[in-house]
């Protein structure tokens, strides 16, 4: 083969102008939808647990007394929140925006990026973490017969499902 061809070896990196400005927006959208994967997965929970029922069918109050009436089942179901999804997009979005301002220095966007991947990683941990003690707070008494299940404010989708 000729030595006509000027390649640089693999493991070099590219002399091409921005190539670490690039390598890291590379890294910041694999951040940004490997964030996403794992708020998909710690962003869900479900509990749930049944109140009243008939002594005589065996059916026990919460403190293990007989009940009298009718049991009644919650059941609620946390998803994760699409605002959170939205919140990465913009986040990516904004930071490349950014960094095609002018007047930037190679620095300055690096840092940019930077920032950004931080901050989509501790914003999602919080909301996660805000989302789970607001589920959790949830008292799971159910509602007088003809009452709605009211649910407190939470940072995620909730479904309730209830049974008698």
């Amino acid at each position: 083969m000729p030595d006509t061809l000027d390649r640089p070896t693999a493991a070099a990196p590219s002399t091409l102008p921005g190539a670490a400005i690039i390598r890291r927006i590379r890294g910041m959208i694999f951040s940004a939808l490997g964030t996403a994967l794992v708020y998909s997965m710690i962003g869900a929970a479900s509990r749930g647990g049944c109140v009243g029922g008939s002594a005589a069918d065996g059916f026990m109050e919460v403190n293990g007394s007989p009940a009298d009436i009718t049991p009644t089942c919650v059941q609620l179901n946390l998803r994760p929140s699409a605002i959170v999804f939205v919140a990465i997009a913009v986040t990516v979005i904004v930071a490349i925006t950014l960094v095609l301002r002018p007047a930037r220095t190679e620095a300055s966007a690096l840092r940019i990026i930077d920032r950004a991947v931080v901050v989509m990683i501790a914003g999602t941990l919080v909301w996660a973490a805000l989302t789970m003690v607001s589920f959790f707070a949830i008292p799971l008494d159910p509602p007088s017969p003809g009452e709605p299940f009211m649910i407190p404010f939470t940072l995620g989708h909730v479904e309730v499902d209830l049974t008698p």
